[in-house]
């Protein structure tokens, strides 16, 4: 299967995802977010770094779900327009507790 370009808004989007989760994992290590998710170290390390831009929902649902966040604002937070204020402060990860 051939795999089409991502597109600069898909790869930002992916930035800002890695760098949520970052946020949201803190001092916790990566191994294990990682294994309590169900994913491989790689995998987590690889979207925390925005080197998977588009990674699969189910994936995005354990590391999410194990954090300890809100999948909709997730959602929100790495869809919004650039300039807008959104939950990029450092307590980022609190806001989106669910």
């Amino acid at each position: 299967m051939v795999r089409l370009p991502l597109t600069p808004e898909e790869i930002e989007r992916g930035r800002r995802l890695g760098a949520l989760l970052r946020r949201a994992r803190g001092e916790r290590s990566m191994l294990s977010i990682a294994l309590d998710a169900g994913v491989s170290p790689e995998t987590l390390r690889k979207i925390e770094s925005g080197r998977v831009a588009t990674p699969a929902f189910p994936t995005i649902a354990a590391i999410v779900d194990v954090l300890g966040l809100s999948l909709d604002a997730v959602w929100s937070e790495i869809n919004r327009p650039d300039g807008e204020a959104g939950l990029a402060g450092s307590d980022a990860a609190g806001r989106l507790a669910s």
